[in-house]
């Protein structure tokens, strides 16, 4: 049996991506084969195909660090064909055959079954992205933030992940802060539930060691001077849950965020978060992320159209969640 799919290779100076057909015997081993229906496109998607950062450590590969689709064969406990699953993260894109194909084989221990509030097309909408922001929500939580302790602000509020923790904790009760560089798009990010729109700019210049106290708390996707920024205005015992490098990998801050105020800085990993947590944020994800808000964040391509999202993404051109239809 062949399938569709999108192969990137190292050229030596840069790396390519062309549509391919493939059979069984080129998947990589693993106890579980998946019929794959959708996967998505995420800033590190973008980061692998255009060879900015040593995501691919093995070529030939197919990229995608997420799937989902329908179960065809299993040698794995509790996993049987026709279960629906989703696959976020792991050595996806990295080590092992990711998800812009039809068809995966993946060890079984990677894989987390589709909540039943959940289409696999409607997995995909949420994805790396807003799997990583329940995983931030969940820390905000973990550190004893309530809406009651003030507001949260969200930066790179208009991409993936930000725009899903926008419609979480807006959702939750808590009033949000929009962190973003296209102000023009505030419209889109009130509609998710963010109370104020702020520029990224206001953050993102080197700034005091710490400033005037103006939120309970943030999740970062940016890094760099903006996440020194957003530490030097988190109030007293405030938690801030940072997983991205947007802006840069550096941290040009200081310790006194930690040792006036007790801020904790709450490191997100979801490439290889162990399966009890990633279980609990996909249940969050279900009983807390309003459909409606995700639909409007989602639009769906074809394989074809992904190293052209990528290019997009990594201009900061593409608005929310890209989902990819593997079969289109």
């Amino acid at each position: 049996m062949t399938f569709k799919a999108l192969l990137a290779t190292n050229n030596g100076d840069s790396i390519s991506t062309r549509q391919v057909d493939l059979d069984d015997a080129d998947l990589m081993p693993g106890e579980v084969t998946i019929a794959v229906e959708y996967s998505t496109v995420n800033y590190k998607d973008a980061l692998a195909l255009s060879g900015r950062s040593p995501v691919i450590r093995t070529f030939p590969m197919i990229p995608g660090i997420d799937l989902a689709g329908v179960v065809e064969r299993s040698s794995h406990a509790g996993i049987v064909p026709g279960d629906r699953v989703l696959l976020n993260g792991y050595g996806l894109s990295q080590t092992h055959h990711g998800g812009y194909a039809q068809r995966a084989r993946v060890p079984g221990n990677w894989l987390v079954k589709v909540p039943d509030a959940f289409s696999t097309r409607d997995a995909m909408a949420i994805g790396t992205a807003g799997y990583t922001a329940m995983l931030s929500v969940l820390a905000l939580e973990h550190g004893g933030l309530t809406p009651a302790h003030g507001e949260i602000l969200v930066t790179g509020a208009n991409g993936g992940a930000g725009s899903i923790a926008i419609a979480l904790l807006s959702g939750l009760g808590y009033r949000v802060l929009a962190s973003t560089g296209r102000l023009e798009e505030a419209d889109y990010l009130k509609d998710l539930g963010a109370a104020e729109v702020i520029d990224r700019h206001t953050l993102s210049e080197p700034g005091a060691p710490i400033g005037k106290e103006r939120w309970a708390g943030a999740i970062d996707s940016v890094g760099s001077h903006t996440l020194a920024n957003v530490l030097a205005q988190t109030r007293y015992r405030g938690v801030v849950a940072a997983f991205g490098l947007a802006q840069g990998a550096d941290l040009p801050g200081s310790v006194l965020p930690f040792i006036l105020r007790n801020v904790t800085l709450a490191g997100i990993d979801s490439v290889n978060a162990p399966l009890p947590a990633r279980q609990q944020a996909w249940a969050r994800l279900a009983t807390d992320l309003d459909l409606g808000k995700l639909a409007r964040t989602t639009r769906v391509v074809g394989l074809a159209e992904v190293p052209a999202v990528a290019t997009q993404v990594l201009e900061g051109k593409v608005q929310g969640r890209t989902v990819v239809d593997v079969n289109a």
